[in-house]
């Protein structure tokens, strides 16, 4: 059984346009916000028509893409923003890892969205990418999905101090939002577990060692959609004191990106605690099944020990020799009988005093 909600889509050329996730029932629809510290305009049905009209590059833009469907609109904002096809083919192709890339006044960001499924152990993915330029952000979702309603609510309302801020800082809020959706996932896995392993001391059934091993997938899948992004804003970090060519990050806003990454090696190090968990849990599963293996074994070598010098006297007055003076008994039946149950009774007190049941 897959865990994984994630479709690995068939290899593709770089420069193949051609989405391959699995959210291609979702239309491809767009949202506006141009925005600045006085103001803000938002435009939720966003056509392509009005690409030219409704920026304003003296504000804040950020181009926000529910739905990767239709190529030929991405086409479009391809051609208008001047980004090349090896971009517009990363965003399409959902098999990628998490990737940072800088090219020339531009910086491309994609990122794994985790979330636990509702009603099995599945953990459902979706890609976004972003596109940052100098006063326009695009975001790429998969689908339609609410990961960023507060933050288009703060735009709103003007809370905090996201208005006040260029769009790299609002970049900042919608990765920080994503890899809130890992926390999320991360804390479902962690009550399962614990689950698990509580399930593990009170009866170790084959099932629980099953689920441990779809848990501990789980865990390895985030552990890899993590590190590249570790990996990437570390890049970022490491930038913090260099002269930044393209100037799309300001100076100010690197420390946010550091919070991010510090984020990063923090759940890194939580998702090593669970493992480390699992496999204890994995570890008293199989001690647990040999502890009844040996209960068993210990029961049945004890059965046996008893009935040993029983079968041996049975064995002995079985045999067919006329000079068997105890055959000749009017009682002798009797008597065998009780020197055996007298005998019984002897072993089972002497493995109660040695405590071997």
């Amino acid at each position: 059984m897959r865990k994984i909600k994630y479709k690995k889509g068939r290899k593709l050329q770089h420069i193949t346009l051609e989405y391959t996730g699995t959210h291609k029932e979702h239309e491809t629809e767009m949202q506006l916000f141009v925005y600045d510290d006085a103001d803000v305009v938002e435009y939720d049905k966003f056509t392509v028509l009005a690409l030219n009209s409704c920026f304003d590059y003296t504000k804040n833009n950020w181009l926000n893409v529910h739905g990767l469907n239709d190529i030929g609109l991405l086409k479009t904002i391809g051609t208008h923003f001047k980004l090349d096809d090896f971009l517009l083919a990363d965003i399409l192709n959902t098999t990628k890892r998490t990737k940072l890339e800088e090219q020339q006044n531009v910086l491309f960001f994609n990122i794994k969205s985790l979330l636990p499924s509702e009603y099995s152990d599945n953990i459902s993915v979706e890609q976004i990418s972003f596109i940052l330029k100098d006063g326009i952000l695009i975001s790429f979702q998969e689908k339609r999905s609410d990961f960023f309603t507060h933050i288009r609510e703060r735009l709103r309302t003007h809370a905090g101090i996201v208005r006040t801020k260029k769009v790299d800082y609002l970049l900042y809020l919608l990765l920080d939002a994503v890899m809130e959706n890992f926390y999320i996932t991360l804390e479902d896995e962690e009550d399962k577990v614990e689950e698990l392993i509580n399930l593990t001391k009170k009866d170790a059934k084959p099932i629980i060692l099953e689920k441990i091993e779809n848990h501990r997938d789980n865990l390895n899948f985030l552990k890899r959609s993590i590190v590249p992004l570790r990996d990437s804003l570390y890049y970022l970090k490491t930038k913090k004191d260099d002269d930044d060519e393209n100037g799309l990050i300001q100076k100010e806003t690197f420390n946010f990106f550091i919070r991010l990454h510090q984020k990063s090696l923090e759940l890194l190090e939580q998702i090593e605690s669970d493992m480390s968990a699992l496999e204890s849990a994995s570890n008293f599963y199989f001690s647990e099944q040999s502890r009844k293996m040996n209960e068993i074994m210990k029961t049945l070598t004890i059965i046996s020990a008893i009935f040993i010098p029983l079968t041996f006297i049975v064995g002995v007055y079985g045999m067919n020799f006329e000079n068997m003076p105890e055959l000749k008994m009017q009682n002798g039946y009797f008597v065998v009988m009780g020197v055996m149950f007298l005998l019984v009774i002897g072993l089972i007190i002497y493995f109660k005093k040695r405590r071997w049941f």
